[in-house]
């Protein structure tokens, strides 16, 4: 082969190289994205506190890792049901008892949230970056040419658990009585209990949802990351971002638009600069919105 058809190669490689990252990212940012969504169909309010569970699910998963000796997807399935735990006892413990409060009340309390679980978890492992051992650190290879397109295998687990749960939680709302409820009760809460619907337990179960993806998420991303007690705070807005782009309460605006936002940083910071990845991302969703307000799928999933 020639230098010309190698570097031909090398470029194609190089690219595709960008699409694996940010397809990692982007399955990372749709996970904690959903969680969101789902919870702003019930409380019609932004939950600050959520980015609070991804780093909680993190925390979870090195506690389950180091003093328990769990493998991997033992703390992995720990940390999502601790923090389903701590989900459902933040809207038991804090939205139940502000649902007829202006919604203000319900943004405050979701910052006090953030920080009280943040201080905890500084409370009890500190400051200090702790990392999650990559239960596969092989690489998958493919164009065994120099430049050859590679994957950490941690990379591809994240974006398969990515496609395997957005896949069971459309099966789930689309397919359930229980999902069926949730959708119902996002698009008209009074209606809902007025046919017999338990808003309470609807609740209970979308909090557990939103807490379990937002774990799950965490615990696939940080063993490539790190876990720190502000770790949550740039994902989430981040999330926020994505579901503003892909338009409020929408289930695959949420998941398209997390796929978007990756891919934008992972060109951005291979193209123009590491540095700038995180300004890139917020001028795509000035860009996009100016030119489509209403979000990629308006209404959808209300």
């Amino acid at each position: 082969m020639d230098h010309a058809a190698e570097g031909g190669f090398g470029r194609v490689s190089l690219f595709f190289q960008q699409v694996l990252n940010g397809l990692t990212l982007g399955s990372v940012y749709s996970l904690v994205a959903l969680g969101l969504t789902l919870v702003y169909g019930i409380l019609h309010i932004p939950n600050f506190s959520h980015g609070a569970l991804f780093m909680a699910g993190a925390y979870a998963a090195f506690f389950a890792s180091t003093a328990l000796g769990a493998n991997y997807w033992v703390a992995l399935v720990f940390a999502a049901v601790v923090t389903a735990g701590i989900a459902v006892l933040s809207e038991r413990l804090v939205f139940s008892r502000l649902r007829d409060k202006p919604p203000l009340h319900d943004m405050i309390a979701a910052i006090g949230l953030l920080l009280l679980i943040e201080a905890i978890a500084q409370a009890i492992w500190g400051a200090d970056f702790h990392r999650l051992r990559e239960p596969y650190p092989g690489i998958w290879q493919w164009l065994r040419i120099n430049a050859g397109l590679v994957m950490p295998i941690q990379r591809g687990i994240i974006i398969a658990g990515a496609v395997v749960l957005m896949i069971a939680l459309h099966l789930f709302l689309t397919r359930t009585t229980t999902g069926a409820t949730i959708i119902a009760m996002a698009q008209n809460r009074e209606g809902a209990s007025l046919v017999g619907i338990d808003l309470t337990r609807v609740s209970m179960i979308t909090f557990a949802i939103s807490g379990a993806l937002a774990a799950v998420a965490a615990v696939l991303f940080v063993p490539i990351s790190l876990i720190f007690p502000a770790m949550g705070n740039l994902v989430i807005l981040k999330a926020f971002v994505i579901i503003i782009l892909g338009g409020m309460g929408s289930v695959p605006g949420a998941i398209l638009g997390g796929m978007v936002i990756g891919l934008v940083e992972s060109f951005g910071a291979f193209y123009v600069s590491t540095d700038m990845k995180d300004v890139i991302a917020f001028a795509a969703l000035v860009l996009i919105l100016s030119l489509r307000p209403e979000g990629l799928f308006p209404g959808y999933a209300r």
